[in-house]
């Protein structure tokens, strides 16, 4: 038999990350900021870079069909636009007002909610039935709250503030991040600072409402948008990654196998060639990450097991030009019984995506346990989604000059109930290997800063 090829460094150290998402290319980056001389390698499964960091060209201009906003009140994901050199292409919204469809009509986002748990029964109204409304404001006349241990968010809140916030307010908001649903999902992985606060509090109302003033000190007499994005699409930043850190990309290489040695790691390619490496990033999602895990680290594989995914898909939509009062878009609950559950207007909302002629929105589709509608052929699809959308918006001239459809089958993962006790134990599980880190959107958040994070969190790990 054949023996393996064997790849060492020629000079120096190396590392490898498995993994060329959003996550592997920012470690990248990060480890060639404090590593200049070191050889780094990027090995990813596809036949692309980006991961859920992707961009087509919608009639005529660049426009993402992965995350279409950065949180900028976080700066991770700004401070690497501008250490990348991109900082005057971060751009702004116009708008953020959203509304959400509801079987008794469109009504606005309530303000001063936390991820849509309100911090009194006031304006309500409309979004609430009358006897939601009363729901929220008996909440006092319960015995006080004793949040004990994780607990699912649509659980807790159902018991404290009644079905109509679970399934009118916080549903559309959580299924729009995780394509999850609030009775699976984690609170204190999904809510984090509302679930340190509820430990401290007698009531939901009060833990919201001293999470939503929290949250308000903390950014003090900051000013500036909440949310930013860059003029050529999120989805234009793995390129960007790859050229600033120099690293050496393999795509449609997948790693089989992982291992400990004397001096490093080896890395088995599903090939049969192994590379040897000093330090190794496990940016991929939870079940490779498991399967590579095996042999160097096993207590981490159970808890990754864990970790479920959803699956979804996303349809951008260029039609002809024409007025839609829905501000930067729409939050569609299932209890509307609708196909999609968003709608973003991005031509409103963006200021680089207007004009032209065209009106460009997307709308997103699936939820963790519900791909029924998933299975159907992409042209199907495609004219379902269109047509939902073209009645929600109520377009006049509801015949598309430009679509995209683009799957992301097992794209999200599902912060179940226990999730930060299993990240807790990966995490400590590849401590104990030295020159190893895990990171990435399975463990302590799905959005671009939090991948960032995650990145930077692994390479000083490892550094």
């Amino acid at each position: 038999m054949t023996p393996p090829t064997r790849t060492t460094p020629a000079s120096g150290h190396r590392l490898v990350v498995v993994g060329g998402g959003l996550t592997g290319l920012a470690a990248a980056w990060e480890w060639r900021r404090t590593h200049p001389d070191d050889e780094i390698v990027v090995l990813e499964a596809d036949g692309r870079l980006g991961g859920k960091l992707d961009r087509v060209e919608l009639a005529g201009q660049w426009y993402d069909t992965g995350p279409e906003a950065m949180l900028a009140r976080v700066p991770e994901a700004v401070e690497l636009v501008q250490e990348l050199g991109l900082g005057d292409q971060l751009v702004a919204p116009q708008t953020t007002q959203a509304s959400i469809v509801l079987p008794e009509g469109r009504f606005a986002l309530p303000a001063g909610t936390v991820q849509g748990v309100p911090t009194s029964a006031e304006g309500l109204d409309g979004v609430l039935t009358p006897a939601g409304v009363a729901r929220v404001a008996a909440e006092a006349d319960l015995p006080p709250l004793q949040l004990d241990g994780d607990v699912s968010v649509g659980r807790l809140l159902r018991e404290r503030l009644g079905d109509e916030v679970v399934d009118r307010l916080v549903e559309p908001l959580l299924g729009g991040v995780y394509a999850g649903r609030p009775d699976e999902l984690s609170l204190d992985a999904t809510m984090p600072a509302l679930a340190a606060h509820l430990r401290r509090s007698t009531s939901v109302l009060e833990g919201a409402t001293a999470a939503r003033d929290a949250g308000a000190r903390s950014r003090g007499d900051v000013d500036g948008p909440v949310f930013v994005t860059v003029e050529p699409g999120i989805g234009s930043l793995p390129a960007a990654l790859v050229e600033a850190s120099g690293a050496q990309v393999r795509l449609g290489t997948r790693a089989a196998r992982l291992a400990r040695t004397a001096a490093g790691f080896t890395v088995t390619l599903a090939s049969g060639e192994e590379l040897t490496a000093d330090a190794v990033v496990l940016a991929t999602p939870a079940g490779p990450t498991a399967a590579l895990l095996a042999d160097v680290a096993p207590d981490a594989v159970e808890p990754l097991r864990g970790i479920p995914y959803a699956s979804m898909a996303v349809v951008a939509m260029a039609f002809p030009a024409q007025d839609v009062p829905a501000g930067s878009g729409l939050l569609v609950p299932p209890v509307t019984g609708r196909l999609v559950k968003g709608v973003t207007v991005s031509s409103a909302k963006w200021p680089h995506l207007s004009g032209g002629g065209v009106l460009r929105v997307r709308s997103s589709v699936g939820r963790s346990g519900d791909d029924a509608d998933l299975r159907r052929t992409d042209a199907e699809l495609t004219a379902a989604v269109v047509a939902d959308v073209a009645e929600l918006l109520d377009l006049a001239r509801p015949e598309p000059v430009d679509t995209h459809l683009v799957r992301w089958t097992d794209g999200l993962p599902q912060y179940l109930v226990g999730h930060t006790a299993r990240v807790a134990a990966v995490r400590s599980a590849v401590a104990a290997v030295p020159g190893l880190a895990v990171a990435g959107a399975a463990y302590e958040g799905v959005g671009v800063p939090a991948c960032i994070r995650d990145a930077r969190r692994a390479v000083a790990a490892i550094a």
